[in-house]
């Protein structure tokens, strides 16, 4: 319907428009977060299944709006048997946080609600960071090299705090999202860390192997992300904008070996090196994937 509008018109008014359904939806969800909180076992959890609800109603919006904004081509490739009451552990490259919102919207209503890990600074962003905060999202303190070196007692509070979340959504259907990279791809993080992969940052296997420590054996599958934007990569600007005109999905799911859920990543290190063998054989396919989505192979 605004297809036609110039971008530097369209921008404001579609970050205008998920703002303003962003304040609504929080302004549902805030009232369910504080019932939820009484000491009520019954209360709490139709509250949590009610705020998934009104999570799932907000990304839904957010995808009509862009529908009714850009005209996108998605190229969606995805299994058929995915189901909400399974559990997944989501990974994916990440370039944007455009991914974010393309994630949400491929999956919404498919596989449970998906969380995914955040850093601590963020539960202070305006209506979202309470809204995660009560949607169970994990929060991560990520330390510089340098103040670990002069605080060594900080040393696995991260990891420690990613067990503590994973802990609170054990034995009930969830998706748990896990960027690899630990950052966003850009041309000088990949040239300042020397990936030997052409168009993935290397992976950290520290996080997920403390999600498969707590909730491995709960989940079903993994679901083996691939993102790709033929167009280039954009900021949400850039998406508001209409920028961004093709997005590629392609989902592949894969069970986790059974010698993976076996192991401990943090004292044994042969099995440490038997994970970071999977990681490493996962994102050489999936840099495969990208090229020859690219166009370079």
């Amino acid at each position: 319907m605004l297809h036609f509008i110039p971008g530097f018109i369209k921008a404001p008014i579609a970050a205008l428009l998920f703002v303003l359904n962003t304040i609504i939806w929080c302004s549902v969800l805030y009232p369910v977060a504080i019932v939820g909180w009484l000491p009520v076992d019954a209360l709490q959890k139709k509250s949590s299944k009610l705020m998934i609800r009104v999570a799932e109603l907000w990304i839904t919006c957010n995808s009509v709006l862009i529908s009714l904004l850009h005209r996108m081509q998605w190229q969606i490739q995805l299994p058929e048997d995915l189901s909400g009451d399974r559990s997944y552990l989501v990974i994916s490259n990440h370039q944007s946080w455009v991914d974010i919102v393309v994630l949400q919207h491929v999956f919404n209503h498919k596989i449970p609600f998906i969380r995914f890990f955040l850093k601590d600074q963020l539960r202070y962003v305006p209506f979202l960071g309470v809204a995660w905060k009560a949607l169970d999202f994990p929060f991560m303190k990520r330390y510089s090299r340098s103040y670990l070196d002069a605080y060594p007692d900080k040393r696995g509070e991260d990891l420690e705090a990613t067990k503590r979340a994973c802990d609170k959504l054990v034995g009930k259907p969830v998706s748990i999202l896990n960027f690899l990279e630990g950052t966003r791809f850009t041309a000088v993080k990949h040239a300042k860390l020397k990936s030997v992969y052409k168009m993935l940052l290397p992976p950290k296997t520290g996080g997920i192997a403390y999600v498969i420590e707590a909730m491995g054996r709960q989940f079903d599958s993994i679901l083996d992300v691939t993102l790709f934007y033929p167009g280039g990569v954009e900021s949400l600007w850039g998406l508001f904008s209409g920028r961004i005109d093709a997005v590629t999905v392609l989902v592949q799911q894969r069970p986790i070996p059974p010698e993976i859920l076996a192991g401990n990543y943090f004292e044994d290190e042969t099995f440490k090196r038997q994970m970071q063998s999977w990681i490493t054989d996962l994102w050489q396919q999936k840099d495969a994937a990208l090229l020859q989505m690219a166009g370079r192979q």
